[in-house]
């Protein structure tokens, strides 16, 4: 329902307030008592608008009540609003009714009074009101009036702040300067040597004013219910998985959604504080890794009062470097007394955290994103077990099995700087027996491994003569044997031991021969 306008004054009401400021002019001059007989007329008329005014309130809160049985949670607030309305309208008509009444008895006696206070016979009587409404024996019946007046106005204006203005001419309660700097009081104006017949008239016409309020703020009220509603004329579907990947066994889980979206107002879509396209995509280049957060608000204009409002959101991504896995089946193995290095994930789990690790037949431990393995002596084969949380529950990945080998034995080397000879070619004197000449091991192009030897000692035979060295380089000894060698003469470096970086298992390397140039 869209909001209801506030009702405009028919132009039967418009002829009767004319009729009303007319004959109260008239009555200030003290023309005839005919005067009083047209108050009489516009009693009348008065009445007949309440009647339809109120039929109007009766039926508007009959609908208003079905609506509130029909949705609860979207109409009760108002509905509950609407009644207060008319509990507090129907007080404050009630009392001027029976305030009319009181000067009827005042005016005819307690036997002849109208009880509708429609009849008074004294209707010119100018005492009556006055000693009704402004006795203090009968508490002030005029002020009470006043006070409850102004109450009523408050409380409208409270229920419609736009409206303040007409509420505040309507149920004008103000005092009023007459010749000079005298003021007269609202309950003088109102009752204070009035005809009977006037005064009733006159509280007519707050009665009216009363129901003529009540009427406009039921509708505005209805009109309330559907305020804060987003109009919508366009209806997509969508379907939010909870994670784009799932593994066997696992369950698939995605909300299916329904969006209504109002095509002629585009919201405004910001993520970190800057606006982002019309269409709400958000695209971001993505830099470093690991978990990213974001956050933000989607504005658009609050249908009841025009403003902006913020609906906010949060969200986040897993960056994860660029990565694939070869895995060849037929060659599972792992090397002894080596730092075996794995890469261990789970497709659609994100968080490391939820992934275990269990590996049976060798130490394991977790470094710098990977898995690091190492076998010792005696064992034959390595078990590596994977488990996952899916939905608050772990899952068994798999079981990985892998022969243990002891790694290949690398080849020695001779090296100066960075030049290295192999023994193919002879090596010159000053090559040979500088300070920074050592011998070397390591895998040559023909091993996929790439890991760093120590050599431990090795033994040369020179001329004849085999001598120990301690470390990687010929001892004091041997270089001097080695300057007083011939040219063409060749060093053969016997039983050269060697262990990986890290590592304690020890190998013996074949001979390995160095001529001299």
């Amino acid at each position: 329902m869209g909001g209801a306008k506030n009702c405009p004054e028919t132009p039967r009401q418009r002829m009767i307030g004319m009729m009303y400021l007319v004959l109260t002019a008239m009555l200030a001059l003290n023309v005839s008592t005919d005067v009083l007989k047209a108050f009489k007329l516009v009693d009348d008329s008065l009445h007949s608008t309440l009647s339809t005014t109120e039929t109007s309130n009766n039926q508007m809160m009959a609908q208003f009540r079905a609506m509130r049985d029909d949705n609860p949670q979207k109409n009760g607030e108002w509905y509950d609003k609407a009644a207060e309305l008319t509990q507090r309208s129907d007080s404050l008509f009630n009392y001027i009714q029976d305030f009319k009444y009181h000067i009827a008895v005042q005016t005819d006696g307690a036997k002849k009074a109208d009880p509708e206070a429609r009849v008074i016979q004294g209707n010119d009587n100018r005492d009556a009101t006055t000693q009704y409404a402004l006795s203090e024996k009968n508490g002030f019946p005029a002020t009470v009036l006043k006070n409850m007046l102004v109450e009523y106005r408050e409380y409208l204006t409270a229920l419609d702040p736009a409206r303040a203005e007409e509420f505040n001419i309507t149920f004008d309660v103000s005092d009023k300067q007459e010749q000079g700097d005298k003021m007269i009081s609202w309950e003088d104006q109102m009752f204070h040597d009035m005809p009977s017949g006037a005064a009733v008239t006159l509280m007519t016409k707050l009665q009216n004013d009363v129901r003529n309020a009540q009427n406009e703020m039921i509708h505005y009220l209805m009109g309330r219910t559907d305020a804060g509603d987003m109009r919508v004329n366009k209806m997509s579907a969508y379907v939010i998985p909870s994670s784009r990947t799932v593994i066997r066994g696992s369950k698939y889980s995605a909300k299916i959604i329904m969006a209504a979206i109002d095509s002629t107002q585009t919201p405004e879509y910001y993520v970190e504080g800057n606006r982002i396209n019309d269409q709400g995509v958000y695209e971001v280049t993505a830099s470093g890794e690991g978990l990213k957060k974001f956050s933000g608000w989607i504005s658009f204009p609050d249908p009841a009062t025009g403003e902006m409002t913020k609906l906010p959101f949060t969200s986040d991504y897993t960056v994860t470097p660029p990565n694939m896995t070869i895995s060849n089946k037929d060659l599972t193995i792992m090397y002894r007394d080596y730092p075996n290095k794995f890469s261990i994930s789970v497709p659609g789990i994100s968080d490391e955290s939820k992934i275990k690790v269990s590996v049976s037949g060798a130490p394991a431990r977790k470094e710098g994103g990977y898995w690091i393995i190492k076998p010792g002596e005696g064992a034959k084969q390595v078990t590596i077990s994977v488990m996952a949380e899916f939905d608050g529950k772990m899952q068994k990945m798999g079981d990985e099995v892998y022969k243990v080998l002891d790694l290949p034995k690398p080849r020695a080397f001779f090296k100066m700087d960075k030049n290295t000879y192999d023994g193919s070619k002879p090596v010159a004197r000053s090559v040979m027996t500088s300070p920074q000449a050592y011998i070397d091991a390591g895998y040559g192009p023909d091993v996929a491994l790439q890991l760093s030897f120590e050599v431990v000692s090795f033994r040369a035979r020179i001329s004849g003569m085999v001598t120990d060295s301690k470390g990687n380089q010929f001892s004091a000894d041997q270089l001097k044997r080695i300057k007083n060698l011939d040219g063409g003469t060749v060093i053969n470096l016997v039983d050269i031991k060697v262990r990986p970086k890290g590592g304690t298992s020890i190998s013996t390397l074949p001979p390995f021969p160095l001529e001299l140039k």
